[in-house]
């Protein structure tokens, strides 16, 4: 399940999962360690309502009682990583690894933390090793796709775009990427068309809007650029901040450029 990012900055730019169920308990084990699953369902929620500060302390209790429940060391991992440390989160999924060797998103929540801290290497390897075994892991590929980007090799980071977004329909943000890494690579036309084909499906997209913004932009189109940011910054004010862009979106630095342009001689 994907949650809501709060706190790290990391926002759209990386897909994070919560664990949120345990291997089937034993009626007899569910009685005897009723308190501790109780205070696994109460960390659950804690987490998914952004109470961050009261997750980590029910998951600190969660994984004391119960040092082998993987789910419980991959959740508190997300919750130290959304609280800004990413290695602390990278710690608790590696022993959420050793109690749950084949668990999946262990591996995709540890390569968030190791982007986190710009260690695109570790983070392919944890991508790569989900997607030896789900080669259609939408999330797996998506993330894979930012780092390759995060790289400079935009030609990888389309690819792996562009197979999230065909594994998951559903996953405009992997659509909206592929377009601006098209923008990057020069096919100016391509990008144009495919946001415009988002937009159509989307048309509250801020991502879209902003990033067909930059595009008309730079082929010259002011009149309906002007347009499509009047709709993104009203969405979502954020893509007015270049850092932000570039280190939290994590959108190519073409598109970047191009937006850059547009806000100067349109201010």
């Amino acid at each position: 399940m994907t949650t809501p990012w709060r706190g790290l900055g990391l926002a759209l730019a990386v897909v994070l999962c919560l664990w949120s169920c345990l291997a089937p308990w034993p009626v007899a084990a569910a009685e005897r360690d009723a308190s501790p699953r109780a205070r696994f369902e109460q960390a659950l929620t804690a987490t998914r309502d952004g109470r961050l500060e009261e997750a980590l302390d029910l998951w600190t209790r969660v994984v004391e009682e119960s040092p082998r429940d993987g789910a419980a060391w991959s959740n508190r991992g997300n919750v130290r990583l959304l609280l800004g440390d990413p290695r602390g989160a990278i710690d608790d999924q590696t022993r959420a690894m050793a109690v749950e060797p084949e668990a999946l998103d262990p591996h995709l929540n540890r390569g968030t933390a190791e982007e986190a801290l710009g260690l695109w290497s570790e983070a392919a390897a944890d991508y790569r090793w989900i997607l030896t075994r789900e080669p259609l892991e939408a999330a797996a590929l998506y993330n894979l796709g930012n780092v390759r980007g995060s790289e400079g090799d935009w030609e990888t980071a389309r690819a792996c775009f562009t197979a999230a977004a065909e594994a998951r329909p559903g996953l405009a943000m992997a659509r909206s990427s592929a377009a601006l890494a098209a923008f990057q690579l020069g096919e100016t036309d391509t990008a144009a068309h495919d946001l415009r084909a988002l937009i159509r499906r989307h048309p509250l997209f801020a991502d879209a809007r902003a990033a067909l913004t930059a595009v008309l932009w730079r082929e010259g189109s002011r009149g309906e650029a002007e347009s499509h940011w009047a709709a993104a910054s009203g969405l979502d004010p954020r893509y007015r901040q270049e850092e932000w862009l570039l280190r939290i979106r994590r959108w190519p630095p073409r598109a970047v450029q191009a937006l850059r342009e547009f806000l100067t001689l349109a201010a």
